[in-house]
Protein backbone atom coordinates (compact mmCIF):
# COMPACT_ATOMS: atom_id res chain seq x y z
CA UNK A 1 0.00 0.00 0.00
CA UNK A 2 2.74 2.26 1.21
CA UNK A 3 4.73 1.00 -1.94
CA UNK A 4 1.55 1.93 -4.29
CA UNK A 5 1.71 5.28 -2.70
CA UNK A 6 5.18 6.36 -3.17
CA UNK A 7 4.85 5.13 -6.80
CA UNK A 8 2.04 7.14 -7.02
CA UNK A 9 3.92 10.39 -5.61
CA UNK A 10 6.72 9.35 -8.21
CA UNK A 11 4.55 9.14 -11.20
CA UNK A 12 2.43 12.03 -10.21
CA UNK A 13 4.49 14.73 -11.47
CA UNK A 14 5.11 12.54 -14.68
CA UNK A 15 1.57 12.89 -15.60
CA UNK A 16 1.89 16.56 -15.02
CA UNK A 17 4.47 16.41 -17.75
CA UNK A 18 2.67 14.79 -20.40
CA UNK A 19 -0.62 16.97 -19.45
CA UNK A 20 1.42 19.92 -19.80
CA UNK A 21 3.15 18.54 -23.10
CA UNK A 22 -0.17 18.05 -24.51
CA UNK A 23 -1.25 21.51 -24.32
CA UNK A 24 1.79 22.60 -25.47
CA UNK A 25 1.12 20.37 -28.62
CA UNK A 26 -2.01 21.55 -29.13
CA UNK A 27 -2.19 23.63 -32.28
CA UNK A 28 -3.85 27.15 -30.83
CA UNK A 29 -1.54 26.74 -27.83
CA UNK A 30 1.43 26.52 -30.12
CA UNK A 31 0.41 29.46 -31.89
CA UNK A 32 0.23 31.31 -28.72
CA UNK A 33 3.65 30.79 -27.34
CA UNK A 34 5.38 31.92 -30.98
CA UNK A 35 2.83 34.75 -30.86
CA UNK A 36 4.40 35.54 -27.85
CA UNK A 37 8.17 35.85 -29.44
CA UNK A 38 7.83 37.82 -32.39
CA UNK A 39 10.96 37.21 -34.44
CA UNK A 40 12.49 39.63 -37.40
CA UNK A 41 13.58 38.57 -40.35
CA UNK A 42 17.11 38.00 -39.25
CA UNK A 43 15.92 36.28 -36.34
CA UNK A 44 16.60 38.96 -34.12
CA UNK A 45 13.39 38.93 -31.29
CA UNK A 46 11.10 42.30 -32.28
CA UNK A 47 10.16 44.31 -29.88
CA UNK A 48 10.05 48.66 -29.72
CA UNK A 49 13.53 48.40 -29.12
CA UNK A 50 14.79 46.63 -31.58
CA UNK A 51 12.33 48.45 -33.87
CA UNK A 52 13.51 51.83 -33.13
CA UNK A 53 17.30 50.39 -32.82
CA UNK A 54 16.76 49.11 -36.38
CA UNK A 55 15.30 52.09 -38.10
CA UNK A 56 18.07 54.26 -36.48
CA UNK A 57 20.81 51.78 -38.33
CA UNK A 58 18.85 51.68 -41.30
CA UNK A 59 18.74 56.11 -41.68
CA UNK A 60 22.50 55.86 -41.07
CA UNK A 61 23.53 53.69 -43.39
CA UNK A 62 20.95 55.30 -45.98
CA UNK A 63 23.64 58.44 -45.09
CA UNK A 64 26.51 56.25 -45.28
CA UNK A 65 25.90 55.08 -48.76
CA UNK A 66 25.23 57.81 -50.25
CA UNK A 67 28.13 60.08 -49.04
CA UNK A 68 30.02 56.46 -50.09
CA UNK A 69 28.38 57.52 -53.84
CA UNK A 70 30.26 61.04 -53.75
CA UNK A 71 33.43 60.26 -52.26
CA UNK A 72 33.59 57.33 -55.36
CA UNK A 73 33.11 60.22 -57.78
CA UNK A 74 35.63 62.38 -56.18
CA UNK A 75 33.23 64.86 -54.06
CA UNK A 76 33.30 65.58 -50.87
CA UNK A 77 29.61 64.49 -49.55
CA UNK A 78 27.48 67.56 -48.10
CA UNK A 79 27.92 66.52 -44.53
CA UNK A 80 31.62 67.37 -44.90
CA UNK A 81 31.69 70.62 -46.78
CA UNK A 82 32.13 73.21 -44.37
CA UNK A 83 29.65 75.64 -43.65
CA UNK A 84 29.96 79.34 -45.29
CA UNK A 85 29.57 82.18 -43.05
CA UNK A 86 27.35 85.03 -44.64
CA UNK A 87 26.24 88.54 -43.66
CA UNK A 88 23.42 91.03 -44.17
CA UNK A 89 19.81 89.71 -44.61
CA UNK A 90 19.26 85.67 -43.96
CA UNK A 91 17.01 83.37 -45.03
CA UNK A 92 13.92 82.79 -42.69
CA UNK A 93 13.99 79.17 -41.75
CA UNK A 94 9.90 77.87 -42.44
CA UNK A 95 9.06 76.85 -38.60
CA UNK A 96 5.64 76.49 -39.12
CA UNK A 97 5.40 73.12 -39.78
CA UNK A 98 7.70 71.82 -37.20
CA UNK A 99 7.73 70.13 -34.06
CA UNK A 100 10.21 70.36 -31.45
CA UNK A 101 12.21 67.18 -32.10
CA UNK A 102 14.69 67.54 -35.11
CA UNK A 103 15.83 66.74 -37.56
CA UNK A 104 12.29 66.06 -38.94
CA UNK A 105 11.40 65.76 -42.81
CA UNK A 106 7.75 66.57 -44.05
CA UNK A 107 6.98 63.39 -45.19
CA UNK A 108 7.60 62.33 -41.54
CA UNK A 109 5.68 65.03 -40.37
CA UNK A 110 2.85 64.13 -42.89
CA UNK A 111 2.46 60.51 -41.70
CA UNK A 112 2.51 61.52 -37.66
CA UNK A 113 -1.23 60.96 -36.37
CA UNK A 114 -3.31 64.33 -36.47
CA UNK A 115 -1.87 64.87 -32.60
CA UNK A 116 1.35 65.95 -32.93
CA UNK A 117 4.58 64.98 -30.64
CA UNK A 118 3.55 67.89 -27.87
CA UNK A 119 0.06 66.59 -27.17
CA UNK A 120 -1.87 68.93 -28.99
CA UNK A 121 -4.23 69.28 -31.78
CA UNK A 122 -4.13 71.94 -34.31
CA UNK A 123 -5.24 71.02 -37.92
CA UNK A 124 -5.21 74.67 -38.93
CA UNK A 125 -0.84 74.49 -38.12
CA UNK A 126 -0.93 71.26 -39.08
CA UNK A 127 -3.16 69.24 -41.84
CA UNK A 128 -5.33 71.63 -43.08
CA UNK A 129 -1.79 74.15 -44.06
CA UNK A 130 -0.20 70.54 -45.26
CA UNK A 131 -2.37 70.20 -47.85
CA UNK A 132 -1.61 73.29 -49.32
CA UNK A 133 1.80 72.57 -49.18
CA UNK A 134 1.55 69.97 -51.13
CA UNK A 135 -0.58 71.30 -53.59
CA UNK A 136 1.86 74.02 -54.11
CA UNK A 137 4.97 70.87 -54.57
CA UNK A 138 2.52 69.28 -57.47
CA UNK A 139 2.05 72.09 -59.13
CA UNK A 140 5.83 73.17 -58.95
CA UNK A 141 7.06 69.88 -60.09
CA UNK A 142 4.22 70.00 -63.11
CA UNK A 143 5.49 73.54 -64.69
CA UNK A 144 9.13 72.64 -64.17
CA UNK A 145 8.86 69.19 -66.17
CA UNK A 146 5.73 70.00 -68.19
CA UNK A 147 7.50 70.17 -71.66
CA UNK A 148 8.93 66.71 -71.20
CA UNK A 149 7.52 64.33 -73.56
CA UNK A 150 9.85 61.46 -73.81
CA UNK A 151 11.27 60.55 -70.65
CA UNK A 152 13.14 57.40 -69.04
CA UNK A 153 13.73 57.28 -65.28
CA UNK A 154 16.35 55.10 -64.43
CA UNK A 155 16.73 53.85 -60.91
CA UNK A 156 19.67 52.71 -58.97
CA UNK A 157 21.82 52.14 -55.39
CA UNK A 158 23.57 55.71 -54.17
CA UNK A 159 26.57 53.80 -53.76
CA UNK A 160 27.66 52.50 -57.11
CA UNK A 161 31.07 53.91 -58.24
CA UNK A 162 32.23 55.22 -61.61
CA UNK A 163 34.42 52.38 -62.38
CA UNK A 164 31.95 49.80 -61.60
CA UNK A 165 29.99 47.86 -64.47
CA UNK A 166 26.71 48.83 -63.50
CA UNK A 167 27.68 52.71 -63.11
CA UNK A 168 29.05 52.29 -67.09
CA UNK A 169 25.96 50.31 -68.55
CA UNK A 170 23.92 53.22 -66.65
CA UNK A 171 25.78 55.70 -68.62
CA UNK A 172 25.84 53.84 -71.61
CA UNK A 173 22.11 53.05 -71.83
CA UNK A 174 21.21 57.01 -70.94
CA UNK A 175 23.71 58.02 -73.69
CA UNK A 176 22.09 55.77 -76.36
CA UNK A 177 18.25 57.04 -75.17
CA UNK A 178 19.12 60.48 -75.15
CA UNK A 179 20.58 60.44 -78.77
CA UNK A 180 17.24 59.05 -79.74
CA UNK A 181 15.76 62.15 -78.22
CA UNK A 182 14.83 60.93 -74.64
CA UNK A 183 15.13 62.98 -71.36
CA UNK A 184 16.58 61.26 -68.40
CA UNK A 185 15.15 61.47 -65.33
CA UNK A 186 16.37 60.22 -62.20
CA UNK A 187 16.36 60.96 -58.30
CA UNK A 188 19.58 63.30 -58.32
CA UNK A 189 21.53 61.84 -55.64
CA UNK A 190 25.03 59.97 -56.44
CA UNK A 191 26.16 56.29 -57.96
CA UNK A 192 23.35 55.21 -60.62
CA UNK A 193 21.44 58.32 -60.65
CA UNK A 194 24.79 60.22 -61.82
CA UNK A 195 25.51 57.90 -63.99
CA UNK A 196 22.19 58.15 -65.75
CA UNK A 197 22.70 61.89 -65.76
CA UNK A 198 25.88 61.75 -67.49
CA UNK A 199 25.21 59.61 -69.80
CA UNK A 200 22.03 61.99 -70.85
CA UNK A 201 24.50 65.10 -71.27
CA UNK A 202 26.89 63.14 -73.23
CA UNK A 203 24.34 62.01 -75.42
CA UNK A 204 23.22 65.56 -75.73
CA UNK A 205 19.89 64.96 -73.92
CA UNK A 206 18.33 66.69 -71.11
CA UNK A 207 19.19 65.39 -67.76
CA UNK A 208 16.76 65.59 -65.10
CA UNK A 209 16.75 65.49 -61.37
CA UNK A 210 14.08 64.83 -58.47
CA UNK A 211 15.96 65.22 -55.24
CA UNK A 212 13.77 64.20 -52.30
CA UNK A 213 14.13 65.90 -48.62
CA UNK A 214 15.56 63.36 -46.21
CA UNK A 215 16.91 63.50 -42.59
CA UNK A 216 20.58 64.55 -44.32
CA UNK A 217 21.42 66.50 -47.51
CA UNK A 218 21.70 64.05 -50.19
CA UNK A 219 23.33 66.30 -52.33
CA UNK A 220 22.56 66.81 -56.09
CA UNK A 221 24.74 64.96 -58.53
CA UNK A 222 27.07 67.46 -60.81
CA UNK A 223 25.40 66.52 -64.14
CA UNK A 224 21.64 67.40 -63.77
CA UNK A 225 20.38 70.17 -66.01
CA UNK A 226 17.02 70.72 -64.15
CA UNK A 227 16.62 70.14 -60.49
CA UNK A 228 13.30 69.55 -58.54
CA UNK A 229 13.62 69.74 -54.90
CA UNK A 230 10.61 67.39 -53.00
CA UNK A 231 9.44 67.02 -49.89
CA UNK A 232 7.07 64.13 -50.06
CA UNK A 233 7.89 61.32 -51.41
CA UNK A 234 4.69 60.46 -53.27
CA UNK A 235 4.81 63.97 -54.99
CA UNK A 236 8.33 62.99 -56.14
CA UNK A 237 6.88 59.68 -57.32
CA UNK A 238 3.95 60.69 -59.29
CA UNK A 239 6.75 63.07 -61.04
CA UNK A 240 8.77 60.11 -62.55
CA UNK A 241 5.92 58.10 -63.73
CA UNK A 242 3.64 61.13 -65.34
CA UNK A 243 6.56 62.08 -67.20
CA UNK A 244 8.21 58.87 -68.02
CA UNK A 245 7.50 56.48 -71.04
CA UNK A 246 9.54 53.32 -69.20
CA UNK A 247 11.43 52.41 -66.17
CA UNK A 248 15.32 50.94 -65.96
CA UNK A 249 15.77 49.70 -62.71
CA UNK A 250 19.66 48.82 -62.12
CA UNK A 251 20.78 47.21 -58.60
CA UNK A 252 19.37 49.24 -55.80
CA UNK A 253 17.70 49.10 -52.66
CA UNK A 254 14.43 49.06 -50.78
CA UNK A 255 13.77 52.85 -53.09
CA UNK A 256 14.80 51.14 -56.12
CA UNK A 257 12.09 48.25 -55.07
CA UNK A 258 9.57 50.67 -54.80
CA UNK A 259 9.84 52.15 -57.92
CA UNK A 260 9.99 48.69 -59.56
CA UNK A 261 6.57 47.63 -57.70
CA UNK A 262 5.22 50.71 -58.42
CA UNK A 263 5.20 50.52 -62.12
CA UNK A 264 4.79 47.12 -62.34
CA UNK A 265 1.20 47.51 -60.15
CA UNK A 266 -0.16 50.42 -62.05
CA UNK A 267 0.79 48.75 -65.43
CA UNK A 268 -1.18 45.54 -63.93
CA UNK A 269 -4.30 47.41 -62.92
CA UNK A 270 -4.71 49.17 -66.20
CA UNK A 271 -3.26 52.82 -65.27
CA UNK A 272 -0.22 52.47 -67.61
CA UNK A 273 -0.25 51.01 -70.86
CA UNK A 274 2.90 49.75 -73.49
CA UNK A 275 5.49 50.78 -70.41
CA UNK A 276 8.74 48.61 -70.34
CA UNK A 277 10.25 47.94 -66.75
CA UNK A 278 13.21 46.84 -67.28
CA UNK A 279 15.62 45.38 -64.81
CA UNK A 280 18.89 45.53 -65.64
CA UNK A 281 21.50 43.05 -64.61
CA UNK A 282 20.48 39.43 -64.50
CA UNK A 283 22.58 37.97 -61.82
CA UNK A 284 21.50 40.32 -59.29
CA UNK A 285 17.70 40.14 -60.38
CA UNK A 286 17.89 36.66 -60.56
CA UNK A 287 16.96 35.62 -56.96
CA UNK A 288 13.91 38.09 -57.21
CA UNK A 289 12.66 36.47 -60.39
CA UNK A 290 13.00 32.88 -59.12
CA UNK A 291 11.18 33.73 -55.79
CA UNK A 292 8.03 35.28 -57.91
CA UNK A 293 7.93 32.59 -60.02
CA UNK A 294 8.43 29.74 -57.45
CA UNK A 295 5.89 31.13 -54.59
CA UNK A 296 4.28 34.27 -55.99
CA UNK A 297 2.80 32.78 -59.40
CA UNK A 298 2.63 28.66 -58.02
CA UNK A 299 0.15 30.21 -55.16
CA UNK A 300 -1.49 32.76 -57.76
CA UNK A 301 -0.93 35.78 -56.05
CA UNK A 302 -0.03 37.02 -59.55
CA UNK A 303 -0.47 35.40 -63.19
CA UNK A 304 1.62 33.68 -64.92
CA UNK A 305 1.42 36.77 -67.65
CA UNK A 306 2.56 39.09 -64.86
CA UNK A 307 6.02 37.82 -65.06
CA UNK A 308 6.19 38.85 -68.48
CA UNK A 309 5.36 42.90 -67.70
CA UNK A 310 9.58 42.39 -66.55
CA UNK A 311 12.35 42.66 -69.08
CA UNK A 312 15.57 41.41 -67.70
CA UNK A 313 19.03 42.45 -69.51
CA UNK A 314 22.42 42.89 -69.24
CA UNK A 315 23.02 44.99 -72.52
CA UNK A 316 22.77 48.86 -72.69
CA UNK A 317 21.76 48.25 -76.93
CA UNK A 318 19.31 46.29 -76.16
CA UNK A 319 17.83 48.03 -73.32
CA UNK A 320 17.69 51.44 -75.10
CA UNK A 321 16.13 49.63 -78.37
CA UNK A 322 13.30 48.22 -76.25
CA UNK A 323 12.31 51.60 -74.85
CA UNK A 324 12.70 53.32 -78.84
CA UNK A 325 10.29 50.13 -79.87
CA UNK A 326 7.80 50.72 -77.60
CA UNK A 327 7.55 54.50 -77.30
CA UNK A 328 7.03 53.89 -81.06
CA UNK A 329 4.86 51.57 -81.11
CA UNK A 330 2.33 53.56 -78.95
CA UNK A 331 2.94 56.66 -80.66
CA UNK A 332 2.61 55.35 -84.33
CA UNK A 333 6.31 56.35 -85.01
CA UNK A 334 8.00 53.79 -87.75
Amino acid sequence: MATRKGGSRRTSPKRNTTKEKARVDNPADRRKVKSRAPRTATGKRANPAQLAAAQAEAQDFLRERTEEGHRAAGRVPPSQRPVRRTSGATRKVDTDLRDLVEPVTEDEKFLQPGTDRRGTRDFTRTDTWRVMRIMGEFIEGFDNLAHIERGVSVFGSARTAPDDPQYLAAQETSRLLAEAGFTIITGAGPGIMEAANKGAKEGGGLSIGCNIELPFEQGANPYVDTLVNFRYFFVRKTMFVKYSNAFIIFPGGFGTLDETFEALTLIQTGKLYQFPVILFGRHYWAGLIRWLQSRVVVERKISPGDMDLIMVTDDPAEAAHAIIESYNATNGVK
